[in-house]
């Protein structure tokens, strides 16, 4: 017989009810997504996605910001990762094509399962992929894109690196106005890339009370420029602002000299200031090319002598400003995810690159709050010399 009191039996069998009907409950808690692992994070990498050009017209924009951003990555999987994490890039080729970006990206979220993204190129191709984007509530690190388009309306899942459009089209135009140049032609890419630089120049101009001699256009990922080139040959201007990839823009300029055009090009950084160098050879000697980025030829500030001691120890003794802004997206990105510590959430990330306040990387200075992803508002000018090599 059980000599136990009866409420001492009775308080054992309800303790047992009700850890019983209570399991439950504690499963389907500790299964919650509050408590489930962030996409693409695990307790020993976090994956992260690109889309970009590899091939195509626009590949060399896309391979180049691509060695940038795994020069950073493999040093810092060298030293242990991020809280123990190693970081793993995973690319999908898009083309420099909007519907392919758009098809890319939507693979790197639902099959891949990345974390975030970083690195993506071009204005009409992130465009694309914005809606896919929102969707998922993903951040996106380091467009290679000046565009407006992609600042105006604040979206937060979108991260700048880089000065837009209209900063560097502002420093271009103020540059010519200076030296005393006002018959200025504008040939740019018949897309949203093109028009925003177009937008940019337009309102350099105006704010000058000065107008265009010219305003001529060619389609995205073609060369076909002898019709935009009769145009500017007939306005005879004194020089010609290229809103395009570096294979249509070299195109111009090379048919330009061979009829003897005597005026000056200038390029906003987009146009890849190395493959534009390449594409040019001996024709690109005093093409101008506004950038965004620290000169990283010279290792005169800390974050150059980092990238290039990066980009070398991972093989690439060929250094340029768009491997040099991947590398400074990924970067940003790492820093954010210091700052997110080992618990990681897209929006603990989100939230602690907007506490990157003035943060200084030996160089060059990105800014971020609530409400304001610019970045950096940082341009220069440097101009192609002999041999493809660049001056400031």
């Amino acid at each position: 017989m059980n000599d136990k009191p009866w409420f001492s039996r009775a308080a054992t069998l309800l303790a047992l009810f009700s850890a019983f009907f209570a399991l439950p409950a504690l499963l389907a808690l500790l299964t919650s997504p509050a408590h489930a692992a962030e996409t693409g994070v695990t307790d020993t990498e976090i994956q992260v996605g690109q889309f970009a050009a590899q091939t195509g017209p626009a590949a060399q924009l896309g391979q180049r910001m691509q060695l940038g951003i795994l020069a950073h990555f493999n040093a810092v999987n060298a030293a242990g990762g991020i809280s123990g994490r190693t970081l793993k890039l995973i690319s999908r080729d898009d083309g420099y094509e909007p519907e392919k970006a758009a098809a890319a990206v939507k693979a790197l979220i639902e099959e891949d399962k990345v974390f975030a993204l970083i690195g993506s190129v071009g204005t009409p191709t992130t465009l694309a992929a914005v809606p896919a984007i929102n969707a998922a509530g993903i951040p996106l690190i380091g467009p290679f894109t000046g565009a407006q388009a992609l600042r105006e309306p604040f979206n937060r899942n979108l991260f700048h690196v880089r000065a837009s459009y209209f900063d560097e089209t502002e420093r271009i135009v103020q540059h010519l106005s200076t030296v005393g140049i006002t018959k200025i032609a504008v040939f740019y890419q018949n897309d949203s890339y093109g028009k925003a630089g177009l937008e940019g120049v337009m309102r350099a101009l105006t704010k000058r009370n000065l107008k265009p001699a010219a305003s001529v256009t060619v389609e995205r990922n073609s060369v076909d420029v002898s019709a935009p080139l009769a145009e500017i040959l007939k306005a005879s201007p004194e020089a010609v602002i290229q809103i395009s990839a570096y294979k249509s823009c070299a195109a111009l300029i090379k048919q330009a000299r061979a009829k003897a055009y005597g005026g000056q090009f200038f390029n906003v950084s987009f146009v890849g200031s190395k493959a534009l160098a390449e594409e040019l050879g001996d024709a690109g000697a005093g093409v101008t090319i506004s950038q965004v980025m620290p000169f990283p030829y010279t290792p005169s500030s800390a974050i150059v002598r980092e990238y290039q001691q990066r980009m070398t120890e991972a093989g690439n003794k060929d250094f340029d400003f768009s491997s040099m802004e991947g590398f400074l997206a990924a970067r940003v990105f790492t820093e954010g995810l210091r700052r997110a510590g080992k618990n990681l959430t897209r929006e603990s990330l989100m939230t602690a690159l907007e506490s990157m306040r003035d943060h200084n990387m030996g160089g060059l200075t990105v800014n971020y709050a609530p409400k304001n992803h610019e970045g950096s508002r940082f341009t220069d000018l440097t101009i192609i010399g002999r041999g493809g090599k660049f001056m400031r």
